[in-house]
Formats: structure tokens, C-alpha cells, sequence
């Protein structure tokens, strides 16, 4: 016999379910946040629910939005719970379930004028996002803010009915500004390096296209503080909902799993005032950098380092990858070779145990995080995650045979068959022309590197190029296990 999840039915969920000590009515929101999905549920939400259940900060509810017609469903299942979540921590060793209320609204995506009016009202201090890494119209080969993106462009020629994020936020940000109502932070939650400068050029970079004296407005006046936020956190599927169902006597219609691992750290700049989430073990610096460019190249980077060769050998699961011994050796490899003496000194943190952390974390065998999604999206993502770091070991005139066979694998797993010629589904949003340029790569490898705006000037270098040609080569003619098994007899 099983709950269903709703505002009436929390008196009546097993006792093994944690439920919000605090009153729902009680709470005033106090934040917008845009792309309400698993990892916002698993992590910003969390933290809020921790605050809240301290009886601190009720004035600092959410209110969802969003942008895309796909983010409906979502919203559609959440209102029919009246915006509550269970989220589900587990390892191997522990699981647990809590619900959390810190949702009090999610407005209809796509509805900019209804969202703009809520932007408007005062008690609104804090937007927040979790749009994932390609959400920020960036250039992938120089890191910066296209302004020439056709959504820009139309957004520019018409604020007053924008319909993008940021012609959504900046259009907020004018009506406070006509108003004379202190503007908002803008705090970005995603994995981008720099995630509050990319931010504060995005809007920056549209707001001059609208109005330069806009443009200096909002950058005089508008927080866009850095932060870096951790916690695995994979999509929910049916066997999550069977295994919240069967272990707790819980129907949500969209449960959150995730590890039990969460980690924020934040720049205190906020303009008007921010919940007091030090409380609830937020960490507070001056200087983020050295944090984010650790987890990103570290964990993140590894996550890229691991998926491709699993996705090429039909392996499921992360754990699966991990249990696989040429994969998790081709990350420890990888990882102390190449990417950690690229991480500058991080203070308190010693980056061995942090990649033994990271190591255990990605071996969690409770999680169900896939491989599939650890390959998604690598147009975004490598460009963040892995080539910057190519570009760092080539100008120390290090070595960088490790991180070519990774770029070799990310090409050949495009080509979009594994290696026993099981089909590739399209997980990129720019798949066909990643497909395409694999095809012709494995012939002529230099056509993989000659994407621009995704490799920059580290497809311009001969030595980085001629490792990648190697590789690849080898994957083709041996497969990918014995090009692993190559690699790490230092025989590439």
C-alpha cells in the first residue's frame, strides 16, 4: 500500500519518511528560479529545506519557471503534489527519503509576461538557474557570450515580449529599475566555469544590445556572484519510482535519487539581502576559483574521462564503468597524470583525497546514475570539462596522450555505433553534424579537430593532433579495450 505524495496526505507517509517540520502556509517566496529538474531538487532545494526546517529564512521560498514547452510536463507533475518532492540518498551502505516544501509556486514555462510580473514584485531578491551548460548562448571555442545568437538578436528587438532566460531576467530587471526597486541577484547553479561572470555577460551582453545605458546599469548594479555546486544527481526513470514505491510506500510522480554527497560553495555578493544558508553548510569564500576549476576538471572532466570507452563497451551503469578495471584504471591514470597537475592549490583540500572522493562517489553502486547521461551533450561540455585543460598541459609542454585518447573516444563514440555495432542514439543537440564529422574522421582525423568553436587553438596543435590521430586510429583497428589496455601499458 502505497501514499500518494500531496500537501493533505503528509501526516499519513511511513515513518521512515522525513516531512518538512515547518509549515508550507508559513513560507513567502523570495526566489525565481529557472530549470526546475533533478539536480535544482537534489541541491539548491535541499539546502533550503535544511534552512527552513531550522525555522530560518521562510521568506525564502521558491517559485518556479522556465523557458521551454518540455519543462510543462515537469511543472504538470509536480502541481498535481502540490509542488513537493521526495528525495531518495543513497549508497551502499545507507538510503533515505525526505520530502521538501520549498516550492510554493511554479509558474507556467513559456508565460514571460507572468514570470516578468513576478520578477517585478519586491520580495523577489534572489533569481537562480540550473540551465545546463549549453543554456548560455557561450561561444564554445572562445568562452565568450554570442551575441549574434538569432534568439539574442530577436530578445534585443523585442524585450517587452522576450523569450529566452535572459530576455526574460533582464526584462524583470528593467520593470525594477523603471520602479525604482532594487534589483535582484542573479545567481547562477550550474557547472561553468565562472558560472556568475558568463552570467553577468550574458545579461550584460544583451542588455547592450537593447540600451547601452542599460548595459552599464546592469552591470553596475546587478550581483552575479560564482558558485560551485556538487552532488551526482541522475534522471528519474520508472525503476526510481518503483524503488521509492516498494522502500517507502511512496507515489511521487517525480521523485529525486541522488547521492548523499552535497557540496556548495559561494561568493557572498548578493544586492539585496541572501537566506542564511551558512547555517546549513553552504561554504562562503572570497574566491571561488580555486573550488570550481577542481570539481570541473576533477570530477567533471572525470565523468567525461569515463563515459565514452563505457559507452563504446555497452556498459549501463557508472558503477558498471567503475567495477570495469581498464576504465577505472584509465581514469586514475588519466586523472593523476594529466588533469590534476593542471589544479592549482585549493585551500583546505588535498586533491589526492579529493579524486579518491571522487573516485568513490562515481563507484556508488545505489545511484543508477547512467552512462548514457555522463555522454550527453559533449558539444557543451568538452569544451569546458576537458580541452581546457588540453590547453593548459600543451603551453607547460606537457604531455597529453591521455586526454587525446579521451577526445579519440568522444569522436569515435559520435561515429554513433559501439563496438559491437550496437546503434548510438543522437544525445547531443548538435549530433548530426558531430556524426557527421566523425564519419569523415575516421579516415582523416584532422576533420574532427577542425570544429572551431569547439577546440579553439588545441585543434591547431600538431602534437595534440597527432595523438589524437593516433588514437583514434587504434580505436578503430583494435577496439576499445585494447587501446585502453595500450594506454595503460604506456604503449600509445
Amino acid at each position: 500500500m502505497t501514499v500518494k505524495l500531496s500537501l493533505a496526505t503528509l501526516p499519513n507517509l511511513p515513518a521512515k519518511v522525513a516531512r518538512p517540520h515547518y509549515d508550507r502556509a508559513s513560507l513567502k517566496a523570495g526566489i525565481v528560479h529557472f530549470g526546475v529538474g533533478n539536480f535544482h531538487r537534489s541541491h539548491q532545494a535541499v539546502y533550503l529545506d535544511e534552512l527552513f526546517n531550522a525555522g530560518v529564512g521562510h521568506d525564502w521560498a521558491i517559485v518556479g519557471a522556465g523557458v521551454f514547452d518540455g519543462e510543462k510536463v515537469g511543472r504538470a507533475r509536480l502541481a498535481e503534489q502540490d509542488w513537493l518532492t521526495t528525495v531518495v540518498e543513497q549508497d551502499s551502505g545507507h538510503i533515505g527519503a525526505r520530502v521538501t516544501s520549498v516550492m510554493v509556486d511554479f509558474l507556467l514555462p513559456g508565460d514571460g509576461a507572468a514570470i516578468i510580473e513576478r520578477l517585478a514584485d519586491p520580495a523577489i531578491r534572489v533569481v537562480s538557474l540550473t540551465i545546463t551548460e549549453g543554456g548560455y548562448f557561450i561561444d564554445p571555442a572562445s568562452g565568450l557570450f554570442n551575441p549574434t545568437h538569432p534568439d539574442i538578436v530577436a530578445d534585443a528587438q523585442a524585450i517587452a515580449t522576450p523569450r529566452t532566460v535572459f530576455g526574460i531576467i533582464l526584462a524583470g530587471l528593467i520593470r525594477r529599475r523603471q520602479d525604482g526597486i532594487v534589483p535582484f541577484t542573479v545567481m547562477s547553479c550550474d557547472n561553468i566555469p565562472g558560472n556568475g561572470h558568463v552570467t553577468s555577460d550574458a545579461m550584460v551582453g544583451l542588455a547592450r544590445l537593447v540600451d547601452e545605458p542599460l548595459a552599464d546599469w546592469v552591470r553596475e548594479n546587478v550581483a552575479f556572484p560564482n558558485s560551485m555546486v556538487d552532488r551526482i544527481t541522475p534522471a528519474t526513470t520508472d525503476r526510481e519510482r518503483a524503488i521509492l514505491a516498494s522502500e517507502f510506500g511512496v507515489e511521487d510522480n517525480w521523485p529525486v535519487f541522488c547521492e548523499p554527497f552535497k557540496q556548495w560553495v559561494m561568493e557572498d555578493h548578493f544586492t539585496d539581502g541572501r537566506p542564511a544558508l551558512e547555517k546549513v553548510g553552504v561554504q562562503f569564500v572570497h574566491d571561488v576559483a580555486p573550488f570550481e576549476l577542481m570539481k570541473i576538471r576533477i570530477l567533471n572532466g572525470g565523468h567525461a574521462t569515463i563515459a565514452y570507452p563505457a559507452g563504446l563497451m555497452d556498459i549501463h551503469f557508472v558503477h558498471e564503468a567503475m567495477e570495469n578495471p581498464l576504465v577505472r584504471a584509465f581514469l586514475a591514470k588519466l586523472e593523476r597524470e594529466e588533469i590534476m597537475p593542471t589544479v592549482p592549490s585549493v585551500p583546505g583540500v588535498v586533491l589526492e583525497e579529493y579524486c579518491q572522493l571522487i573516485e568513490r562517489r562515481f563507484a556508488n553502486p545505489k545511484i543508477g546514475d547512467t552512462v548514457q547521461r555522463l555522454c550527453l551533450d559533449g558539444s557543451n561540455r568538452q569544451p569546458k570539462f576537458i580541452i581546457p585543460t588540453i590547453s593548459d598541459r600543451l603551453k607547460a609542454g606537457a604531455g597529453i596522450t591521455g586526454l587525446a585518447l579521451e577526445s579519440a573516444l568522444w569522436c569515435r563514440y559520435c561515429f554513433g555505433t559501439t563496438d559491437s555495432g550496437a546503434i548510438i542514439e543522437p544525445n547531443d543537440p548538435n549530433w548530426d553534424r558531430l556524426q557527421a564529422a566523425a564519419k569523415t574522421a575516421k579516415d582523416t582525423p584532422e576533420s574532427w579537430l577542425a570544429m572551431e568553436d569547439i577546440y579553439g587553438d588545441v585543434g591547431k596543435s600538431a602534437p595534440f593532433a597527432t595523438a589524437f590521430g593516433d588514437s583514434l586510429d587504434m580505436l578503430w583497428q583494435l577496439g576499445t579495450r585494447e587501446t585502453l589496455t595500450r594506454y595503460l601499458g604506456d604503449r600509445l
